[in-house]
């Protein structure tokens, strides 16, 4: 009785193990149905990846016929500079200006003696009124956060870009179609290095002159369209003369500006600057230091006066909604209170 027991098991086992290859069979003949569909990479803690955000529509609508066809990758030399290019009538690069390096295009000092400071640099209004300059950093890293400040703050405002985004070179196309300056960032060593660190290009004091001097390059050659270069952090490398000097001395050769941006409250750039011979402009406040709508105002008003009492002020900022939407605000009525929104580049002591 046991034995007629398993016999219909064995033959159920038997069609299924049949079924299986057969199956098979057809997976191999057919293609597995499933094949090619998007494979989901779990991160660490179980959940999926955001998708990669398309590129800004206006942006690239700007630069389609301002850039190169390819667009670099971060780490990538950026393309050679051949013939001039243009965002709407604003000059974005020019053979004249570039030296196209293994790195990429370096700025360089025309040889009829033209800078990429005055070439690259708004044409300003209003003389004889007090100036004021406020430069935003920190652009050129989040897309939707750049979008926003182009969108909301006015021409006048400079606009800082740091040098490791992969679409730089459209946002810089973009801003100086609507009439921005835009000044590069160069990172630099903060006192709490390396809690906050800039990243591998960063220049170190103590790192010496030529490991800066290659840093530096490598910055410089990531977009082309700026008047000069400012600090990103730094406040341990601002403070030491030694090695601010060969940077500055550099960037005077290459005949760019260089805007301190009050990071570093024992900045030695005013000194350093005045031997490297170069044109120089300081932030007397960092607005948003205290994030919050009535500090940032005051200190905006504090610029008003020091720009009543000496002729020009420059305060810097980071991309923050609330530092967008008040320097949107106050500038508003700046003009019918007798003062100038300019570029940096319109207030910086000329090199001696």
């Amino acid at each position: 009785m046991a034995g007629r027991g398993t016999h219909p098991l064995a033959l159920s086992y038997l069609a299924l193990f049949a079924l299986l290859i057969v199956l098979a069979a057809g997976i191999s003949f057919l293609g597995d149905p499933h094949a090619g569909d998007p494979v989901v990479v779990m991160d660490l803690q179980g959940a999926s990846p955001p998708p990669r955000p398309a590129k800004p529509v206006a942006a690239q609508q700007a630069v389609q016929a301002a850039t190169p066809a390819e667009t670099p990758q971060p780490d990538s030399p950026p393309p050679r500079i051949t013939r001039p290019v243009y965002s709407g009538s604003a000059l974005l690069a020019d053979p004249a200006l570039v030296e196209n390096t293994p790195m990429g295009p370096l700025p360089r000092i025309a040889d009829n003696g033209m800078t990429p400071m005055r070439a690259y640099a708004p044409p300003v209004t209003g003389d004889g009124h007090p100036r004021i300059a406020i430069v935003i950093g920190g652009l050129g890293i989040s897309a939707k956060a750049t979008e926003a400040a182009l969108e909301g703050l006015p021409s006048g405002v400079t606009l800082a870009f740091a040098p490791n985004g992969a679409d730089t070179q459209q946002w810089v196309a973009l801003a100086r179609k609507r009439g921005h300056e835009v000044l590069l960032e160069i990172p630099m060593e903060p006192y709490d290095f390396p809690d906050s660190d800039p990243g591998p290009h960063t220049l170190r004091s103590g790192a010496g002159e030529d490991a800066n001097t290659q840093r530096l390059t490598w910055a410089l050659t990531r977009f082309s369209g700026y008047a000069g270069v400012t600090n990103l952090l730094g406040g341990r490398f601002m403070a030491d003369a030694s090695s601010l000097e060969p940077v500055l001395t550099f960037l005077a050769r290459r005949g760019l500006m260089f805007y301190d941006n009050g990071e570093s409250v024992h900045s030695a750039g005013p000194d350093v600057a005045t031997r490297a011979g170069i044109s120089f402009a300081q932030s007397n406040s960092i607005i948003d230091k205290i994030p919050a709508a009535m500090e940032i105002d005051r200190r905006l008003s504090a610029l008003e006066a020091e720009a009543r009492a000496h002729g020009c002020a420059s305060g810097s900022g980071k991309l923050y909604p609330l530092t967008i939407e008040r320097v949107k605000n106050w500038a508003q009525g700046l003009s019918g209170r007798g003062f100038v929104l300019t570029p940096a580049s319109a207030i910086v002591s000329q090199p001696k």
